[in-house]
């Protein structure tokens, strides 16, 4: 007969959003791809379950592929910034609007 499975989610994982330290089982996952479902080849990150109920839970369209477009190693905060705001601005706003 099968063990049963009751150490399973005994370890800690890391909230990515606060840093604190939880057991799996108070923990949820994040797919960063969107897609938790295919688990094939994948890592999951983990939320406590206080920062995951925080999140937006809306559709994230096209953001990874947008923050994936602007992504470059080594560039500082600040320059990420600069270049998703820019990204934005020119993906999302009108023609009439860029003239402002």
């Amino acid at each position: 007969m099968w063990r049963s499975r009751t150490n399973r989610d005994r370890k800690r994982v890391v909230c990515i959003a606060c840093g604190d330290a939880v057991l799996r089982s108070a923990a949820r996952e994040y797919d960063k791809e969107g897609n938790r479902w295919e688990r094939h080849g994948k890592r999951f990150e983990h939320l406590c379950k206080s920062c995951y109920r925080g999140l937006c839970h809306q559709p994230r369209g096209e953001l990874e592929g947008l923050l994936i477009d602007i992504e470059e190693h080594g560039i500082t905060n600040e320059e990420f910034l600069l270049r998703y705001f820019d990204a934005v601005k020119e993906r999302y706003e009108s023609p009439g609007e860029r003239g402002r």
